[in-house]
Parts: structure tokens; C-alpha cells; sequence
């Protein structure tokens, strides 16, 4: 008796399954987003809680990651500055791989615009991205405090700079992925049915793209976590009551010799999530690619 065809995903989630670096890198990333969703509601001692009698103490029964210079718990304010660093990258993924999309679907189906977005795609990736930051930070963070405040604004300016700095890349393989798509067969029955550009590109060509756009997402994630916790270790990103994996960083570099503990665990948590992102990543391009299909 034969058996039903799978389709792609199942195949997808097969190859990936056989992924071992790929399925330890997502038990990981769910443990740490598990971590840090739900852990604050379990582990409840505040972030901000100042005792200069325990400030600076090692891990203990009491202080798993130990105490800050303030005597605030380390745990706790890695826990929920995990948040802030995971909902960063996220969302300056999420806004990179729409302008991305959107930018490379237009270059790669039009062929009258393929040369103008492709140059305006290499302007941007000529730009040196951390100094641009740097620059950009400093022209506008007060004034986006004033209107939303000191976290929303921050968080508002280090997204859209990200997401704004890091398109780039999605936009060439979109092009690439839809140059080689809008001449097929499938396109070309669309067309003469009487499909409209605006349908063939969004019901027809942008599905068979996805699969390379999602790797692209889950690469970028790692990056976009880095660059804010750059920010922030520069002094640039976040408040100092906001405690990004990053801030923590910048807070311990006074303390190294004394306290390594307070550059550890946040660091861990870092190269930990980055990691893990990664292996998930190539374990998605590696299911995705039809030539190693089982």
C-alpha cells in the first residue's frame, strides 16, 4: 500500500529532526524564551531591589547568579532583561525581513525597477551600520524619550535603526528568488487567466520564497541581539533600570577582576540565544534545500 506524499513542511520537519546541532539549538532558545517569559513570575525578586549589605556576592542558595555593586539580584535582572533582548531582535528582524521582502519582490518582478532598488540596496550596504548607529542614537534619543517616554523610545529607536540598517541582505535573495520564479510555468497560467501583478506576486511567486526568507529571519535574529546589546554595552541603548543582557554587560566591565560573575551570566545568556539561533538557522536551510530531500 502506498503511502500518502508528504508535504514540504513534513519533509521539512523530517530533515530538521535528523538536525541534531539544529533540535539541541531549539530545545535551548525554548528553554531560554520559557526562561525569561515565565521565569520572573516564579522567581519574584525585584529587579531593582537596592541592599549595599549584599552588593557584589557570588552565587549562592539565596543569589543563584549572585548580587550587582547595588546588591540587586542577578537572576533575576538576567531573567527579564532576556525579554527585552529577545523582543529587540525579534522585532528588528521582523521589520528587516518586511522592508526586505517588500524591496526584493518589487526589484526581482518589475523589471523597470530592478535597477534603481538594487543601487539604493548597495548605498545601504556600503554604510559602515554600528557608527551609522552610533550617529543616529545621538541625533534622536532625547527626543524620542520626550515623546515616549525613556523605554518605548529606546526600544522604538534601537528596532526601527536596526530593522532600517539590516534589510539589505533579504532584499538581494528575494530578487534572486523571484528573477528566478516570474518566468515559470505556473507564473506564466497565471498570467494568462488574467491574474493582476499585485496576485501573482503575493498568491503565486511569495510563497515559494518564504522558505528562504524564514532562514534569513532566524539568522538575523542572532545579529539583531548582538547589535543591541552592543548598543547597550556602549552605553547607548536602554536606561540603567532596564537591565538588557547587554546593559548588564556595560554595568559589570567596572567589576571584572572583582566580580567576574556579573559579566558571566549575562554573556552566557547571549552567546547562548546567538548560538542556538544559528544551528536553528542552518538546520532550516539545511531541511529547505530540495536537494537534500529525502
Amino acid at each position: 500500500m502506498l503511502r500518502p506524499p508528504r508535504s514540504l513542511w513534513k519533509d521539512a520537519w523530517y530533515q530538521f529532526r535528523r538536525h541534531t546541532l539544529a533540535m539541541a539549538g531549539m530545545v535551548t532558545l525554548i528553554i531560554l524564551i520559557l526562561g525569561t517569559m515565565i521565569g520572573p513570575l516564579i522567581y519574584t525578586t525585584p529587579i531593582n531591589g537596592i541592599d549595599f549589605g549584599r552588593a557584589i556576592q557570588g552565587p549562592s542558595v539565596a543569589h543563584p547568579f549572585g548580587t550587582d555593586d547595588l546588591g540587586r539580584d542577578m537572576l533575576a535582572r538576567v531573567l527579564w532583561g532576556g525579554r527585552v533582548s529577545i523582543a529587540v531582535g525579534i522585532t528588528a528582524v521582523l521589520l528587516a525581513i518586511t522592508l526586505g521582502t517588500g524591496v526584493g519582490a518589487l526589484a526581482g518582478y518589475f523589471k523597470g525597477l530592478d535597477n534603481p532598488l538594487m543601487r539604493v540596496t548597495d548605498l545601504f550596504l556600503s554604510l559602515p551600520i554600528l557608527p551609522l548607529l552610533l550617529i543616529i542614537i545621538f541625533l534622536f534619543r532625547d527626543t524620542l524619550r520626550k515623546i515616549f517616554g525613556p523605554e518605548i523610545g529606546i526600544f522604538l529607536m534601537i528596532v526601527t535603526v536596526i530593522g532600517i540598517l539590516t534589510w539589505m541582505p533579504v532584499a538581494r535573495l528575494v530578487r534572486a528568488n523571484f528573477l528566478s520564479l516570474k518566468n515559470k510555468e505556473f507564473v506564466e497560467a497565471a498570467r494568462a487567466v488574467g491574474a493582476t501583478d499585485t496576485r501573482i506576486i503575493t498568491k503565486h511567486i511569495l510563497p515559494n520564497v518564504l522558505s528562504s526568507v524564514l532562514v534569513a529571519a532566524t539568522l538575523g535574529v542572532g545579529g539583531a541581539i548582538i547589535l543591541e546589546s552592543t548598543l547597550s554595552f556602549l552605553g547607548l541603548g536602554f536606561p540603567s533600570d532596564v537591565p538588557t543582557w547587554g546593559r548588564l554587560l556595560f554595568d559589570a566591565q567596572n567589576y571584572l577582576d572583582l566580580a567576574p560573575h556579573l559579566a558571566l551570566f549575562p554573556g552566557l545568556a547571549i552567546f547562548l540565544t546567538v548560538l542556538s539561533v544559528n544551528y536553528i538557522g542552518d538546520g532550516l536551510r539545511d531541511a529547505l534545500d530540495p536537494r537534500k530531500g529525502g
